[in-house]
């Protein structure tokens, strides 16, 4: 279990994520959303010790996370792998070197430097990639590739760092529909078939509710919303997007990929 405790970070005088109290467990797939600015993409980036918190604590199973320092850091970033929406690859590299960079945590300098991978891990990383449908393009530049495809990729990087949780952060917010239900897709495969935890960050609601048994809600850097998809009423969805109101819930509504209807839920908190 992924458990927050009191966890907040503040840049000057801005207080991103304040005081978030939230307990993960293993196995879940957990939208999160809100405005721009409410502290979605910094909740992740604390869980994974990209950044610092400012005060509170984060705790794996018990042990707690933010002490860590050296290689125990370095394995707990392999272990929650983080996926960007830029999608972050080498654009000269080919795209199996891309895929095999997620085993850059367990391999010394030497091997880094000379790209010395096992027969082994090329294998591994082209079963990740067949996988997503990309066997094909392997050998392929990874700037050579579409917005989705490229997405695909990061995401079999990830999977290279047989993660335990996969952090998304807005993956599908520059993908056109058809990428995007693909790119979500996969993740729900990933949540699904290994188990692996997924906490994604989206600014649809017609994908969280689709993809998403439990929702949290952000607003302002803290945690207004934790529930299923079914208990977003307006009045709630008011308090995500603030005096905006209805006019945000619309905009939001308006601004959805056209994936596949999902269940329609009813939320509790």
């Amino acid at each position: 279990m992924l458990e927050l405790v009191k966890l907040s970070r503040r840049f000057g005088d801005k207080l991103a994520v304040a005081g978030a109290e939230l307990k993960i467990e293993r196995g879940e797939m957990v939208g999160i959303i809100g405005r721009s600015g409410a502290g979605k993409s910094t909740l992740l980036r604390l869980i994974n010790r990209l950044i610092e918190p400012t005060d509170g604590r984060i705790l794996s199973d018990g042990r707690d996370v933010t002490d860590l320092r050296g290689a125990e850091l370095r394995a707990w970033r392999a272990r929650t792998a983080m996926i960007f929406q830029q999608f972050n690859l080498v654009n000269r590299l080919d795209v199996l070197t891309n895929v095999l960079c997620g085993r850059l945590n367990q391999m010394s300098t030497t091997r880094v430097l000379f790209k010395m991978f096992t027969p082994a891990e090329r294998a591994l990383a082209i079963r990740a990639l067949d996988r997503l449908g990309l066997a094909e393009v392997a050998m392929n530049r990874a700037d050579a590739l579409s917005g989705g495809q490229q997405q695909r990729v990061a995401i079999a990087r990830a999977l290279m760092q047989e993660p335990t949780v996969m952090l998304a952060d807005e993956p599908i917010a520059s993908l056109d529909p058809m990428n995007a239900k693909v790119v979500m897709d996969a993740l729900l495969d990933i949540n699904q078939r290994d188990g692996i935890t997924v906490l994604t960050n989206l600014h649809t609601l017609d994908t969280a509710r689709t993809y998403c048994r439990r929702i949290i809600g952000m607003s302002a850097g803290r945690i207004v919303f934790d529930g299923k998809p079914e208990e977003l009423t307006d009045t709630v969805l008011r308090a995500i997007y603030g005096d905006a109101g209805d006019g945000a819930v619309l905009d939001e509504r308006m601004t959805s990929t056209s994936l596949p209807a999902g269940v329609m839920p009813a939320l509790a908190q």
